[in-house]
């Protein structure tokens, strides 16, 4: 890929590179609260690419995505804490989640392949807030989740003597907990992006592409529609299933409430308001919607001291009151999303026509 690249597309993306290898440290001088936004932002952003499969590329609305992150999360969770006894390395966990995940996905997705459209997306939504109410009540007669006082005490990442928990010194920085995490998450999100970019132009990715646009063009191609569906659903579920597994360790404690509808919401949102279809655009719309609500947070209460000496109103009221906006603008005057894909954005313009 490096090798079709001109010296100037060379240039910037060693400049992007750097950028981001320093970008931590610089986010430390802030607090390091900031540091462990940025990987709650990858974490976004990973399962917004593993959603952007279903919904982008196939076609399926998703309103349950939040399942499978809640999959991957309980996964790594039992297998390392004290709640089993079981203290297995991540590098094993992480590949278990992300099969179990996967295969949910294909669950989910076996009896809703004559669904569409709505059907679809209540079916989905149905089988989220299953999954978190079985992780709500999975302490009795057995006690498998511990109901809603979660798991905690979860391993955190190690490799050898390297502790992610810890903090260490190398040449005179201080690489903190939240910084090696940062490291590691953007390794995992570098190897998604590769293999959402090689599905994309696969045949599969054209597959997807095609039941997309018209499923009974599709099929009468010669298109196995259902193999292929569940396929997206069960390749999509596995991102979530990683990405699950990557927060239970930096977390260190699970428990349903972090796997409400909201969430679903909320990472359909970043894959509508990126562009649909777009990997680059999906990207740009998790890190756009998961920085936001953060600096709105930062700021909406010193803004209403400034101007008005007190404060008049709430400000996760108003803080959701502004993201709401934002996202009806942005969904008026830009309906196919910010970096929209070429083939959607061209339906857009024809249907308005």
């Amino acid at each position: 890929m490096l090798a079709g690249m001109s010296a100037k597309e060379k240039a910037g993306l060693a400049a992007i590179a750097l950028a981001l290898i320093a970008l931590p440290f610089v986010l430390a001088m802030a607090g390091t609260a900031w540091v462990r936004i940025t990987n709650f932002a990858v974490l976004f952003v990973l399962l917004s690419l593993g959603l952007n499969i279903v919904v982008g590329f196939a076609g399926l609305l998703d309103l349950g995505y939040v399942a499978f992150f809640a999959v991957g999360a309980y996964v790594y969770a039992l297998l390392a804490s004290p709640h089993f006894g079981l203290h297995l390395p991540f590098w094993i966990i992480l590949p278990i989640g992300a099969a179990v995940a996967g295969i949910a996905g294909a669950v989910l997705g076996a009896p809703t392949l004559r669904l569409r459209g709505d059907y679809l997306a209540i079916v989905t939504l149905g089988f989220g807030e299953i999954v978190r109410i079985f992780m709500n009540n999975l302490s009795t007669p057995v006690n498998i989740t511990n109901g809603p006082k979660g798991i905690n005490r979860i391993d955190p990442f190690q490799i050898g003597p390297l502790n992610f928990s810890a903090s260490d010194s190398l040449g005179g920085l201080i690489f903190s907990g939240p910084i090696k995490y940062y490291y590691f998450l953007l390794l995992v999100l570098l190897a998604v992006i590769v293999i959402n970019r090689r599905l994309q132009d696969s045949r599969i990715g054209r597959a997807w592409v095609a039941i997309r646009e018209d499923e009974i063009a599709a099929k009468a191609a010669g298109i196995n529609t259902r193999n292929i569906k569940l396929l997206a659903f069960a390749m999509g579920a596995s991102f979530g299933g990683i990405a699950g597994g990557m927060f239970a360790a930096i977390q260190g404690f699970v428990s349903p409430e972090s796997f409400i509808l909201n969430e679903s919401i909320m990472i359909l949102a970043m894959v509508v308001l990126g562009g649909m279809g777009n990997i680059w655009g999906v990207i740009a719309g998790a890190v756009l919607l998961s920085f936001m609500p953060e600096l709105l947070r930062y700021t909406v209460e010193p803004a209403q001291k400034m101007l008005f000496g007190k404060m008049l109103v709430d400000p996760e009221v108003l803080r959701m009151l502004i993201f709401g906006f934002a996202l009806v603008l942005t969904m008026r005057f830009r309906p196919a999303g910010l970096w929209p894909e070429t083939r959607h954005k061209r339906e857009l313009i024809e249907n308005r026509s």
